[in-house]
């Protein structure tokens, strides 16, 4: 195709797009409904999927992560726990290393329990030395987190490990279920907007009915008729997803001040994460192909059956 073709092309294209925006443009009420319920159907499964980071983002910042106790040897010096906490920070796999010192931990244990008199009368300390480690979070799952436990374990000063795996077991399968949750909710309200588009291109066809059969009988194509619709599904499509991030962002500014407050009452610096980068993109992308794509099945079915008498 040559670059006089490719710029004509590219023009009409251009000109049909603009000629559809303004079409929906001037039917404000109409078109601002359609947008409103593909939005609502594409923002529920996009703010799920918000919220399900915003609680793996949560959970990243509690103990109940795949955090292993180094208990090391009764013999293993001071020296020697704080040469071996040097090693293991620069392990690739560990994000933090935290060294409890067993006269520290005796002395907690003593203000915390209310045994210190019976603890006093101990003739020696009987606590060890504990390394608690933090894997990175790629690490925290119950696969890795058991191998690098194994590894941890082989240690010469290390007398065990422990590790809570259940928790992360159960951790991670919760939030299995959830993602999995948000892709079944998300396929079936995308097949939702499908139909919406396809059946809102479905009334317009019917409405331009006579306009379609005059241009078919002076001559124009099939794919000619059929550019303004697609564009049609185009920009309701890509209204829709930027109804959805509107509607998103907003429902996390309304609940970002309480959560905000609830968060410090626990002492914590949480706040609510909002639309990243990929996921903006996604979603327009993504509504933005089940325009065109429920606009091509509508046409499809009903233009041919258009024909001049």
């Amino acid at each position: 195709m040559s670059n006089l073709h490719l710029d004509t092309w590219l023009l009409r294209h251009l000109q049909v797009a603009l000629a559809s925006l303004g079409r929906l443009c001037r039917a404000p009420l109409a078109t601002l409904m359609t947008t409103a319920v593909i939005g609502i159907a594409l923002a529920l499964p996009t703010g799920m999927h918000v919220a399900l980071s915003n609680i793996q983002q949560l959970a990243g910042g509690w103990d109940g992560a795949a955090t292993l106790s180094l208990f090391l040897k009764q013999e293993v010096k001071e020296q020697q726990a704080m040469q071996l906490a040097n090693r293991l920070r620069a392990h690739p796999q560990l994000a933090k290393v935290q060294l409890i010192d067993p006269d520290l931990a005796l002395e907690e244990f003593q203000r915390l329990s209310g045994f210190k008199g019976a603890l006093q009368a101990l003739e020696r300390n009987p606590l060890p030395t504990v390394l608690v480690v933090e894997p990175h979070q790629q690490q925290s799952t119950p696969e890795a987190a058991e191998a690098l436990m194994a590894e941890l374990n082989q240690l010469a000063e290390v007398d065990f490990t422990q590790l809570d795996l259940q928790w992360v077991r159960r951790f991670h399968a919760i939030t299995e279920i959830a993602r999995r949750g948000v892709m079944v909710i998300g396929l079936l309200l995308g097949l939702a907007v499908l139909l919406i588009i396809g059946n809102t291109i479905r009334l317009e066809i019917q409405n331009r009915k006579s306009e379609i059969e005059i241009t078919k009988l002076i001559g124009g194509t099939d794919a000619f008729i059929r550019r303004p619709f697609l564009y049609n599904g185009l920009w309701y499509g890509l209204s829709g997803g930027i109804f959805a991030w509107l509607l998103v962002t907003l429902s996390l500014w309304t609940l970002s001040e309480p959560v905000e407050r609830l968060a410090g009452l626990y002492q914590s610096e949480f706040d609510l994460s909002a639309i990243d980068c990929q996921t903006l993109g996604l979603l327009l992308l993504g509504s933005t192909l089940l325009g065109l794509f429920g606009s091509w099945i509508a046409v499809g079915r009903h233009l041919s059956s258009i024909e001049p008498n």
